[in-house]
C-alpha cells in the first residue's frame, strides 16, 4: 500500500450531536507519506512482518521479503502478488536462488537466461518446486488477493478521519493498529459469486 499520507487536519473534528452527524475538517497540511508492504497469512488472518517506509522500491520489496523468510527460515513459503516489476526483480531472484540453493547459471540481465526480462523472472519465481514461490494475480484483477480486503479495512478503521502531525506518528498508528487487529484477527470468508455484468 503506497502514498499513505499523513495529514494533519487544520482544525479539530466537531463530535456527533443529537441529529447531526460528526464533522470532520476538510483543510488539511501534508506531512509526507509512507508506504506498508504487508503480508496477510490467510490460514489465520493476521498480518506478519509489516515493512513501513517511506519509499517502494525494489530494495524495500526485498528487505520485507528477506524479513518474513527470515522469520521461519525453514518453511515453505508463498507469495501472492501483483505484477509490479518490484515483484519480479533480479535480487528478489538472486535472493530465491540463494535461499533454495539452486546453483544454476541465472543469466543476465537483460541479455540471456532466467535474469533476461520479466517473463523469465516470472517464470522462475513461480516455479512449484521452490520452497519460495510467487503467484501473480493477472493484470486488473488486485482484488483477487486478500491483502486488498485488509487494506480496505485499514483505510475504513484508521486512515480515513485520523489527523497526525509526522510521518512518524502515521508510522507509529499503523503499526499498533496491526497489533490489535491480529489479536482479533480471523480469516476471511472470501467468496465470489460470479455475477455477469447486464448486457
Amino acid at each position: 500500500m503506497t502514498g499513505i499520507q499523513a495529514l494533519e487536519r487544520v482544525h479539530p473534528d466537531k463530535p456527533a450531536l443529537p441529529n447531526q452527524t460528526a464533522k470532520i475538517e476538510f483543510e488539511y497540511i501534508r506531512h509526507g507519506t509512507v508506504s506498508l508492504i504487508s503480508f496477510l497469512e490467510v490460514a489465520t488472518g493476521q498480518i506478519l512482518e509489516p515493512y513501513l517506509n517511506q519509499t517502494r522500491t525494489e530494495k524495500d520489496f526485498l528487505n520485507a521479503i528477506e524479513n518474513i523468510v527470515m522469520s521461519n527460515p525453514d518453511d515453505r513459503w508463498i507469495f501472492v502478488c501483483d505484477g509490479l516489476n518490484t515483484h519480479k526483480s533480479e535480487s528478489l531472484v538472486k535472493f530465491v536462488a540463494a535461499k533454495c540453493q539452486i546453483s544454476q547459471n541465472l543469466g543476465v540481465k537483460g541479455k540471456e537466461g532466467i535474469l533476461k526480462n520479466l517473463k523469465t523472472r516470472q517464470e522462475f519465481l513461480s516455479d512449484p518446486e521452490h520452497g519460495i514461490r510467487f503467484l501473480y494475480t493477472p493484470k486488473h484483477c488486485s482484488w483477487l488477493n486478500q491483502i486488498e480486503i485488509w487494506f480496505s479495512i485499514l483505510v475504513r478503521r484508521l486512515l480515513k478521519r485520523k489527523s497526525y502531525t509526522s510521518v512518524d506518528e502515521l508510522m507509529n498508528s499503523i503499526l499498533r493498529f496491526i497489533d490489535q487487529y491480529n489479536k482479533v484477527a480471523h480469516p476471511f470468508s472470501w467468496t465470489y459469486r460470479g455475477i455477469p455484468l447486464a448486457a
